[in-house]
């Protein structure tokens, strides 16, 4: 099992699509690259754009775990 080293990590739980996604980008924008962003999000849409969207900004998706109803998503910043 991987382990990292979480360098932020933001709660994002019961927060919409897309403000979740926002508020992601702009956490990552404010990190160096190579550091890892640990974010809580809902179930659903949440989870599933989220993660897209970090995709698309290139950056590196290292975990997703469903933790209860919420997901813990571990982003490397690119």
């Amino acid at each position: 099992m991987n382990e990292f080293k979480i360098d932020r990590r933001i709660d994002l739980k019961g927060v919409p699509c897309p403000l979740n996604f926002v508020k992601t980008k702009l956490t990552l924008e404010g990190m160096d690259a190579g550091l890892i962003l640990e974010v809580l999000l809902d179930d659903g849409e949440p989870i599933i754009n989220v993660t897209a969207s970090v995709k698309e900004e290139g950056h590196q998706i290292l975990k997703v775990d469903k933790i209860f109803e919420h997901w813990k998503l571990v982003i490397k910043r690119q």
